[in-house]
Formats: structure tokens, sequence, C-alpha cells
């Protein structure tokens, strides 16, 4: 599905720029946390750049601006250059989530301030986007990659924050796991692609509390 404003052409100008923005950002803290915690692997490879070029995969972009899923890139951290192994790396996977609230909260400055209005129930603009719907779409968009990311499933950033987080002993017993979580991961994808959204029931309701908030709905 489309982030904003249907299949129009000021849907799709907002989508690929809140989606290249939020993603930079995302994968710019991965490699810039990894790197103060020691590890400069994404710097050397060039990849520690706020150049979109550099870390976003163009076929998944596309794919994540029209049917809402792809992979839009991987900053290359190893936690084995890092100072210590167990911090340095929730320090380094938590920042991409955490740059996405933080994005969020930026975004969402001119509805605190009454500068702009959450577009949910405007009429999409044919050609040229609003404010309203810039805005909104960014802050959903971002609140839902940071909650979307946190969940304990691999690939995503959540597994790996949960494995180290726990005792080394269940940490490992947690990696045992992984390829089921893989296929709970792609399942719960599967089922949001035949219309039963699985993944919405999950965030759905912290994300509407913290729309709620950045929105400032209850002002």
């Amino acid at each position: 599905m489309l982030l904003s404003g249907g299949f129009t052409i000021a849907g799709l100008i907002v989508n690929v720029i809140v989606v290249l923005i939020a993603m930079d950002v995302h994968e710019f803290a991965h490699a810039y946390i990894a790197y103060r915690m020691g590890d400069s692997t994404a710097r050397e490879m060039g990849r520690m750049t706020l150049d979109p070029r550099a870390n976003i995969n163009p076929v998944g972009f596309l794919m994540f601006v029209f049917i809402g899923f792809g992979i839009l890139g991987s900053a290359p951290v190893n936690e084995a250059r890092m100072y210590n192994r167990r911090w340095g790396m929730v320090a380094a996977v938590a920042a991409g989530p955490i740059s996405n609230l933080l994005l969020a909260a930026l975004s969402a400055i001119p509805f605190w301030l009454g500068l702009v209005h959450p577009s949910f129930f405007d009429v999409p603009p044919k050609i040229v986007p609003t404010w309203n719907m810039f805005f909104t779409t960014m802050v959903s968009f971002n609140l839902i990659l940071f909650l979307f990311n946190l969940l304990p499933l691999s690939p995503l950033d959540g597994w790996t924050i949960v494995a180290k987080l726990l005792p080394p002993d269940l940490g490992r017993l947690w990696e045992s796991y992984r390829t089921y979580s893989y296929y709970a991961f792609f399942g719960l994808l599967a089922l949001s692609f035949i219309r039963i959204p699985a993944i919405s029931y999950i965030i759905g309701p912290p994300l509407g509390f913290l729309e709620t908030l950045f929105f400032h709905l209850d002002g």
C-alpha cells in the first residue's frame, strides 16, 4: 500500500521524500553509533553518510514506496570491533529505531505549534503535496518504523536488542531460534498481503497512543 495520498502524483512525491529521509537517517544512526562504540566498518566502506546512494537499496526503496514493504538498506556493523561487544551492539542497533522516533518528534513540532493539522481526513491533492500531508506522513511513517523495528523478530533490530540484553546463556538460547523467527516474521508479512493485518494488530495500540501525543490530538 502507499504511505500517503493514494495513487496520486502528490502521494508518490511525499512517499519518496519521507522514505528517503527516514531510512537514510535510520541507517546513518546505526553506522555512526557503531563508530562511536569502536566499530569503523561503515566509515571505512563509505557508509557512514547521509547520502542515500550509499545507504538505500534502489529496488527495495521502490518496492517500499509502491507496496509498503522492501529491504531498504543494512548498515555494516561488526560487534567484534567494538570496545564493549554487548553494550556497544545494543547502542548501535537501537540507534536506528530511536532516530526514527526523534524524526517523528521533530516533524510533530508544526502540529504542536498549530501551524498544520493532520491530513487523515483531507481530500488528497492530485499533483502538489500539502504541508499537512508531508508532516502527517513524516510523523506516522517514522513512528511505524520505530515500533516495527523493535519487534523481537529476526531480521529486525528488536531481535538483536533482546539477544544482547539477555544474560549470555539465555542470549545463546534466543539466537538458536533465529531461523524460526525468520519464518514467523515472513509469515506475518504474508498475512498482511492477504489482508490479514497481523502486524497492525501488534503495533496498532502503541502507534495510536503515540500518534495521539505527536499529533496533539488531545489538545
